[in-house]
């Protein structure tokens, strides 16, 4: 038997947090869990163009914690103590951590801004950089709004947006793909 996809219920505009709290689609926490799940699938798009088995792996990883992250930001806070919703550890961030440095170890020192392009993936990589952002900016208006968010979210969004940044570097030197230099225009 197959489940039906769609419910019908949204039809008004509205939908229902994790608990049952019905709120608009426009909604800054589905905006938020929303654009984490944009993020989700654009790191799968770019997963399928890398062909490093330790990037792949840890970007399956990381698929994994924003799926973690997603189910955070969709649950009413006020009832999350009473469900079983998966949780983000520091140690999810230190692994970022631990990742960038030693993919820092392997390039060259940057000496200007890097302009993304030269390979699918790079750019790729960076486009889910820019996602990773927005999702980071939306938590943080979250919170300015006074709407509950982990702050350890709003840690993760924060490094894996460098780690994607390092990784888009990290994956153009695999594919020996030049850096593009930003070469800003002087007036005179």
């Amino acid at each position: 038997m197959s489940i039906k996809i769609y419910t019908k219920t949204g039809d008004s505009g509205t939908t229902s947090l994790i608990g049952g709290t019905k709120v608009p689609k426009s909604h800054l926490r589905i905006e938020s869990y929303g654009t984490v799940d944009e993020l989700n699938s654009y790191i799968g798009f770019a997963n399928d163009h890398i062909q490093d088995p330790t990037s792949r792996e840890m970007l399956k990883e990381i698929q994994d914690r924003l799926f973690t992250i997603g189910s955070s930001l969709a649950c009413d806070p006020d009832k999350e103590p009473m469900l079983r919703i998966p949780d983000l550890k520091e140690e999810d961030v230190l692994l970022l951590e631990s990742e960038i440095d030693k993919m820092n170890n392997e390039l060259p020192p940057m000496k200007s801004f890097i302009l993304p392009g030269g390979h699918q993936a790079v750019s790729l990589l960076h486009i889910c950089r820019c996602v990773c952002r927005r999702a980071e900016r939306c938590c943080v208006l979250l919170l300015q709004e006074n709407i509950f968010v982990d702050p350890l979210v709003i840690k993760y969004l924060n490094r894996l947006s460098d780690y994607l940044f390092v990784l888009s570097r990290y994956i153009g030197q695999l594919l020996q793909v030049a850096e593009i230099p930003w070469k800003p225009r002087l007036s005179s």
